[in-house]
């Protein structure tokens, strides 16, 4: 009787054991240390996110996969990880869509001025056929995409003077992403548009080596920006995604098991990181004001003429990234709005 107990009470611990780790143990997953690289500090919007999903995919993965989160540009600048990424020497990385144009084409898509008039139109054209048909073009240039974060409608900071209508753009020089578009929308503005990696941005800011920038709210309060820069136009110019991308080379010596626990936690964490994204931009603006910026709010009659004055650059746009994707888009964007 004794004997039997005993086996019982062995039964159950082994069965105990098992159920943490079962998951683990009946798939194909073998210990792996993934290094993830990202641009902005620990403490921001990405970092949060980030941390997120390493604990999805420790969790998901009986601790097998681990991710070391590399944060504030440690790994490189965006461009620098992309070719680390495509060389096989980093595994993962977020970071934004726009430095990925000279990789393809097609995500050139997310740069076009006033694209998208909200959050939910975005959502749902880049986690629909559109988003996931430029995403899947990764793939012949070494990278996989596994799902679209947000970093948010960007706007504008320097320290000359407050935009408020399209005139006070003249001369003021401004810094933007190492991008095409970025650079000739900001030319076409009437700005002096400098391409600068971000990890440089501050202390070019510092020293007045650009007057300006521009990017979300979340970005400028977590960057510290307001300490080296006076005045805010709320623009709202451009919808900017963040991507999470893998290697390809690492990524196809995955198991589906390990590729599996890599998307659900990346789908996780795209949710996670727009509710969180969206709750602090919402605070952000506040917190910039008390920090001593001057605040203004772009008219609609001066984004109208905006607009106008990136017609042309729009219409580069679409026929770089091709008429079809470009009328897919602007189809699903009309059903959207009842049109």
């Amino acid at each position: 009787m004794n004997l039997f107990r005993r086996a019982l009470v062995a039964t159950a611990a082994v069965a105990a054991l098992a159920g943490t780790t079962a998951t683990a143990f009946a798939q194909d997953i073998k210990p792996r240390l993934i290094r993830f690289g990202y641009g902005l500090n620990e403490q921001s919007n990405q970092g949060r996110a980030v941390k997120f999903f390493a604990a999805e995919v420790e969790k998901a993965s009986g601790g097998k996969m681990k991710v070391r989160a590399i944060g504030a540009a440690a790994l490189g600048p965006d461009t620098q990880m992309q070719q680390a990424l495509i060389g096989g020497a980093q595994e993962m990385m977020v970071g934004s869509t726009a430095t990925l144009v000279g990789i393809t084409k097609e995500m050139a898509l997310w740069d076009t001025p006033f694209l998208f008039n909200s959050a939910k139109e975005a959502d749902a054209v880049l986690d629909g056929p559109v988003g996931q048909k430029v995403m899947a073009r990764l793939q012949d240039k070494g990278l996989v995409g596994l799902t679209y974060w947000e970093n948010g409608f960007r706007n504008l900071t320097n320290s000359k003077r407050p935009v408020q209508k399209l005139e006070d753009m003249a001369g003021v020089k401004l810094r933007v992403m190492q991008n095409e578009v970025f650079l000739n929308s900001f030319k076409s503005l009437g700005a002096n548009a400098v391409p600068l990696p971000f990890s440089e941005l501050f202390s070019a800011l510092e020293s007045r080596t650009v007057d300006g920038q521009e990017n979300p709210f979340n970005t400028i309060l977590s960057s510290k920006f307001y300490e080296v820069q006076k005045y805010l136009s709320v623009t709202n110019h451009v919808y900017s995604p963040w991507i999470i991308t893998v290697s390809k080379k690492w990524w196809d010596g995955l198991s589906k098991d390990e590729q599996k626990v890599l998307l659900d936690a990346a789908a996780k964490s795209r949710d996670f990181e727009r509710k969180d994204t969206r709750e602090e931009a919402a605070k952000a603006v506040a917190e910039l004001k008390a920090k001593g910026m001057q605040i203004n709010e772009l008219s609609p009659a001066e984004v109208a003429r905006m607009r106008d004055k990136l017609t042309r650059v729009n219409a580069g746009i679409a026929a770089n990234v091709g008429m079809d994707l470009w009328n897919e888009t602007q189809a699903q964007l009309g059903k959207l709005r009842g049109k």
